[in-house]
């Protein structure tokens, strides 16, 4: 019995609406007063007469806070229209970068075979360079360029084939 207190505690608020509405009670109407026994015309009837508008409309006061969001808007505008033509200028970049990225993801969730292995030797053609070129600058430029573009060449004949033609083309006239 010690949890019939939690008990009237669920119920009760569920029952007492039930039951209320359960119950019956006499309700009295109220009197009648006069009626208006004002008789109108057809012609005051007519569908097509449109009555007198009685209310004026009046535009509220400007408030403080109305202000302050105009001026606040008159001072951001120039920015916001600097920063939608910089965005204009943007997008068709961010566009073909987005466009490259989804073609290279597609590319290497399936590559050709044999395609990590040469990126691999390719890489380490680069550190093995860098690793040789201990001292000058020069050598820290030309060696690892050197030797990855061999293995480069090595891997794929026909595009180092074609970017010496191209960049014999360019060098020669």
């Amino acid at each position: 019995m010690p949890n019939l207190g939690k008990l009237a505690k669920v119920v009760l608020p569920v029952a007492v609406p039930g039951a209320l509405g359960l119950m019956s009670a006499t309700v009295f109407a109220a009197s009648q007063a006069k009626e208006n026994n004002t008789t109108l015309m057809t012609d005051e009837l007519s569908l097509y007469d449109t009555p007198e508008p009685q209310l004026r409309n009046q535009e509220p006061e400007v408030g403080r806070v109305e202000q302050g969001v105009a001026s606040l808007r008159k001072t951001v505008e120039p920015y916001v229209l600097w920063c939608q033509s910089y965005y204009k200028t943007v997008e068709p970049g961010v566009d073909t970068t987005q466009s490259i990225v989804k073609d290279m993801y597609a590319f290497l969730n399936d590559p050709p075979p044999e395609f990590y292995t040469s990126v691999g030797i390719i890489g380490f053609s680069g550190i093995l360079g860098l690793y040789l070129a201990r001292g000058s600058r020069v050598k820290r430029l030309m060696f690892p360029t050197g030797l990855m573009a061999l293995s480069a060449s090595m891997f794929y004949p026909q595009h180092a084939a074609s970017v010496a033609r191209a960049s014999l083309q360019f060098f020669l006239f």
